[in-house]
């Protein structure tokens, strides 16, 4: 009861005092123009191969080049794999980086590197979440360039990632809990899709929201809605984007995936990331400025990311041409293709990205194992150059050949991208001037 009754508390103090607890001295950034509007960030968890998508090997020997086939995309020279047909015909949109590299070899670990662009101090599966460690890119966005109109700047869904514990990285660490995402795990292809923290009793008006003893009542009336949804724990920290996003129309609109043509649903497909890339488009659409996609909470199996060794003696490939990359086939060219049919790729960077790669060499178990030394990733929009192959990697796959490109140089080109310098410094837990990103622009890649 004690615990509720500090959450009631907080809300009855002034919101400004709320945020001057939660929010340590940060520097301000250096305005910049910025190229993008809006990113979506499709988490990969588990780690793609570039081996069976994107930078592919067919003249090595079997072992490593694996069972597919290369095509012809629309881009000459930039072949993908047999069995992304739709993706070849965007790649006119896509920019491919294939010298991706760190040396994070855990999930945990390197995702949280993949999330944030801060290399975590261990390499360690047990790495756990605490506030010494760095924020989300949408977090640090929601710092320096938030969102206007009400809307929430920084949207997460529809897992929490874990490899047993969970994963650091998904949320705002030492900028306070006020730039955490909005974050849920309903899931966006289920018939009964809806978010009850954005729908109001029939009893209260958004007349009455504003008022701040009949909101703190509402909570006392709701105590399972106090405890159990994102924007009510938002309450405690930030009082007025909460009530912005309560009383913001196009915000929970946004949800309402009823709304779109069936074939508009089809196209992206009926899954939940199919589902969840299409609310996604809806979101940003609505005024929303940064969206983690998660592709799924867990980082193998059947119907699960792509961490495949090749599980309980379950070769990867069934999984890889099941699962996998048709899912990656329609949900990836339909996003792009939407964005750019209703002209809204221009202002909107996407980013397909995992946390790493997989081993060049096919092991016994049919699969393939963890690899950071050299992974792919694929933007679009925003700047971004389009039909563009950036850096090499060898006759296998194992090494880059040709450029550089970490999870901090993709940090500092999306802050560039969005008009915020990557040199702005941030303060850590133990406020210490931190840069947000210590990696490199990638001029490459800019339009």
């Amino acid at each position: 009861m004690r615990h509720f009754l500090n959450r009631r508390r907080l809300l009855q103090v002034s919101c400004a005092s709320v945020a001057g607890l939660a929010i340590p001295s940060i520097a301000q950034s250096a305005s910049k123009i910025a190229a993008a509007k809006h990113v979506i960030y499709l988490h990969q968890f588990g780690g793609p191969s570039s081996h069976e998508a994107f930078d592919m090997k067919p003249d090595a020997p079997e072992e490593i080049r694996g069972s597919f086939k290369p095509i012809a995309s629309r881009v000459p020279g930039m072949q993908v794999c047999e069995l992304l047909p739709d993706v070849a015909k965007i790649a006119h949109h896509l920019t491919v980086i294939r010298c991706m590299q760190h040396r994070m070899k855990n999930h945990n670990s390197a995702t949280y590197y993949s999330l944030t662009g801060f290399p975590p101090p261990v390499d360690d599966i047990r790495l756990r979440d605490t506030l010494e460690l760095f924020p989300a890119f949408g977090s640090v966005v929601d710092r320096f360039a938030p969102a206007s109109n009400g809307m929430p700047t920084f949207v997460s869904f529809p897992y929490t990632l874990r490899d047993g514990s969970v994963t650091p990285g998904q949320h705002a660490s030492f900028l306070g809990k006020s730039h955490n995402p909005f974050f849920f795990t309903n899931d966006p292809n289920s018939a009964e899709f809806r978010l009850p923290e954005l729908t109001l009793p029939d009893s209260i008006s958004l007349e009455r929201l504003n008022n701040r003893k009949q909101l703190v009542d509402m909570i006392d009336r709701q105590t399972n809605l106090m405890e159990q949804t994102a924007i009510a724990r938002g309450l405690d920290e930030s009082f007025h984007k909460a009530l912005s996003m309560l009383s913001t129309n196009k915000f929970r609109q946004a949800f309402d995936l009823n709304a779109e043509s069936k074939k508009t649903r089809d196209r992206y497909g009926r899954t939940t990331y199919g589902q969840s890339c299409l609310l996604a488009r809806r979101l940003i659409e609505a005024g929303a400025k940064f969206i983690n996609v998660y592709l799924s909470s867990s980082i193998g199996g059947t119907r699960n990311g792509w961490d495949q060794h090749g599980f309980r003696g379950q070769p990867a490939d069934p999984v890889l041409k099941e699962w996998l990359l048709p899912i990656t086939n329609q949900t990836l060219s339909a996003l792009i293709s939407d964005l750019h049919e209703r002209g809204l790729l221009k202002d909107t960077l996407v980013l397909w990205m995992g946390e790493f790669g997989r081993s060049p060499k096919i092991n016994p178990a049919a699969g393939r194992d963890h690899w950071p030394q050299c992974y792919t990733a694929v933007m679009a929009g925003g700047g971004i150059k389009g039909g563009h192959i950036y850096g090499a990697s060898d006759k296998i796959g194992a090494y880059p050949t040709v450029g550089q490109a970490r999870p901090e140089d993709i940090s500092a080109t999306i802050y560039h991208q969005l008009g915020i310098d990557p040199e702005t410094e941030m303060r850590d837990s133990l406020n210490r001037p931190i840069p947000i990103s210590r990696g490199n622009v990638i001029n490459e890649l800019i339009a």
